[in-house]
């Protein structure tokens, strides 16, 4: 298999979010994904870019990967279609893609934040997870981070493995705290 991990690029967020529509599937949470591709390509590439990430591409054995995000023809969010020399092609398929950012510890600096690393379930098995969760490190090393973070649900026990195999320590010591935006907008509201 010839699959290339490269940096993101704006025309590969339509297939970024039908891959984080997998994960939510399979999170057991698929309402629950409610950014835009819109708001993904301004988050990621816009003049206040919040993420970075890479994305694996190339052609799978066997395998037709739909593009775009997650449905065969349309376009996602009811947006134009995007020009012919950034339309992606089923010939390179995205395969995976890490999404990370800077995150800063009051205890340890500046660290990297892996906030998903997702590969097709057509893909798996590849060892692309792997490569990416590896250019994931080299960049945090790179730049001079001092550690890595991210979050694994307590019963998806083969990706508390996978970051297991490579010395992670996956800790159940600490809660997550969430409030959606109309919680906040309410919580202001009783001031």
């Amino acid at each position: 298999m010839n699959t290339t991990i490269r940096p993101a690029e704006p025309r590969d967020v339509p297939a970024m979010l039908a891959l984080v529509k997998e994960l939510a599937a399979f999170e057991k949470e698929p309402d629950a994904v409610t950014v835009t591709v819109a708001e993904m390509r301004d988050a990621g590439f816009g003049p206040k870019p919040v993420w970075f990430g890479w994305v694996a591409e190339g052609p799978v054995d066997g395998c037709q990967l739909p593009v775009g995000s997650g449905g065969a023809g349309g376009h996602p969010d009811n947006e134009q279609p995007t020009t012919d020399n950034q339309q992606r092609t089923t010939d390179n398929p995205i395969l995976g893609m890490a999404i990370c950012y800077e995150r800063y510890s009051t205890w340890k600096g500046r660290c990297l934040y892996l906030e998903d690393i997702v590969v097709t379930e057509k893909a798996r098995g590849q060892k692309l997870g792997e490569r990416l969760f590896r250019t994931c490190v080299d960049h945090a090393v790179s730049e001079g981070f001092h550690g890595m973070r991210w979050q694994v649900l307590d019963w998806n026990t083969d990706a508390i493995r996978f970051y297991e195999r490579f010395g992670a320590e996956v800790s159940a010591g600490w809660l997550n705290g969430d409030l959606s935006a109309e919680q906040m907008k309410a919580l202001l509201d009783q001031a």
